[in-house]
């Protein structure tokens, strides 16, 4: 092999690895623009959940191949009570996006427009009153969602029962004290006459037995806030679910707490 012909084979081999270098250096730089979504898990005929119920789990994937894009926590503040809750609603003005106001921001890279699946669950500090809500929507590279944001409503109560405890047994023929704490999904107080009045939730106390429910009293506010309480008769010995159940229709809002119960002859 002649010089001249060596000389063109390295030229045209050192072309083809900046063309290669090049392609891939274009190919790993077409990422796409990032957008930021803000994102609020907010309480049925409340505020926003936060840190005090264990806030809630954001999540953003790709809705075609479900992919996640983004997730994370959401946990701060409650937002602004007379906002949320007193003032008349204006379009276009801020209701949850206040800077005490819990919220995730997701920061999504996308190269097309992209329709998300949106989710929130909460409030994770209590496992049993935990709900999940979701929505669709398209998101366009560059256009950022910001301010109040995506907004999931959550339905329902935390309820936690504090009487009996997990190992009190009854006995037949002697009625037992329930008592049991009832929140709204953000952790609101509710008390007789207050913003979330306790005279407008109904709560019962039921005993289960396979399925079938064979007592069921009404229980009443104990006078303390999120607190209500009320008498159960028993009538047959044996393993039941102790149900305590908060229901407020007009709002959709139910919440439900359960426990084993042992009741001696």
């Amino acid at each position: 092999m002649n010089m001249r012909h060596r000389i063109s084979l390295i030229a045209v081999g050192l072309l083809v690895f900046v063309s290669q270098g090049f392609v891939s250096q274009g190919f790993a730089q077409t990422g796409g623009k990032e957008t930021k979504v803000m994102i609020r898990a907010i309480a049925r005929d409340a505020k926003v959940l936060g840190e005090h119920v264990g806030g809630a789990r954001i999540t953003v994937k790709d809705a075609s191949t479900g992919k996640i894009l983004a997730e994370g926590m959401q946990r701060a503040g409650t937002g602004d009570t007379d906002l949320i809750m007193k003032k008349p609603r204006v379009r276009g003005a801020t209701v949850f996006g206040t800077p005490d106001a819990s919220g995730f921001l997701a920061v999504l890279t996308l190269d097309k427009p992209t329709v998300v699946e949106v989710t929130a669950e909460g409030p994770l500090g209590t496992p049993q009153a935990t709900q999940r809500a979701s929505t669709t929507m398209l998101l366009v590279p560059g256009q950022d969602v910001l301010g109040e944001g995506v907004l999931l409503e959550l339905h329902g109560f935390i309820v936690k029962t504090l009487a009996p405890s997990m190992d009190t047994q009854a006995k037949t023929g002697s009625p037992f004290e329930v008592k049991a704490t009832v929140t709204m999904m953000c952790g609101c107080p509710i008390e007789a006459g207050g913003m979330w009045d306790a005279n407008k939730i109904h709560v019962v106390a039921r005993l289960v037995s396979e399925g079938k429910i064979e007592t069921e009293v009404p229980m009443e506010y104990a006078g303390v806030t999120n607190t209500f309480k009320g008498s159960v008769p028993v009538s047959n010995p044996g393993q039941v679910e102790l149900q305590v159940l908060a229901m407020d229709a007009d709002n959709s809002n139910f919440g439900l707490a359960s426990q084993n119960l042992t009741i001696l002859p």
